[in-house]
């Protein structure tokens, strides 16, 4: 019996607080479905700069991971949330303003 999956609006609460006490300014600029909905995180370095970032699974080994999705001018990566959102309502966009770039991603629970 596998683990129960936590709904897509839990995750995002439990992100958003582990963003506040690392001090990282986050907001969500798109609410998805509360329970099956896809998370993005974008973090713009507040240099004209952004990166954005989509939760899939590795073909090999089954893993979840965080791909990038986009990266460079941040009205480009603007651009490739605006056209993935206008693909799937259900979307989550949770935007991120650190000047060192942290995402927290890489980090137990977040990245798995």
């Amino acid at each position: 019996m596998s683990a129960p999956r936590l709904t897509a609006e839990f995750w995002v609460k439990a992100y958003l607080t582990r963003l506040r006490l690392a001090d990282i300014a986050a907001y969500v600029t798109a609410k998805g479905d509360a329970d099956a909905g896809t998370v993005l995180v974008k973090c713009a370095t507040l240099d004209g700069q952004a990166r954005a970032f989509s939760r899939s699974y590795d073909l090999m080994t089954g893993a979840r991971v965080w791909l990038e999705l986009a990266s460079g001018p941040e009205r480009d990566v603007d651009e490739a949330l605006t056209r993935a959102r206008s693909r799937d309502r259900d979307l989550w966009i949770i935007e991120l303003e650190d000047r060192a770039g942290r995402t927290l991603l890489d980090e137990p629970g977040l990245k798995d």
